[in-house]
């Protein structure tokens, strides 16, 4: 489904700039678009959580590979 690569890329985005920010004291969003308080940082920000609420249905769901299990 697109909308799950869609999120698992927003979620791996938002993780690898936490992980900037852990071990360099660098936020590569707020850098890139004016800071943590600017309103496209604010939306990217947003877009990245919302994506991490979408991820925790992955955990959830039964996958369907269209093999027949015996």
């Amino acid at each position: 489904m697109i909308m799950d690569r869609i999120a698992l890329v927003l979620a791996i985005i938002g993780g690898l700039n936490w992980g900037s920010v852990g071990l360099f004291r660098f936020d590569v969003v707020a850098y890139l678009f004016g800071g943590q308080t600017s309103t496209l940082s604010r939306v990217v920000y947003t877009l990245v959580g919302l994506a991490a609420i979408w991820c925790i249905s992955l955990l959830f769901r039964q996958v369907d590979t269209g093999e027949e299990h015996t």
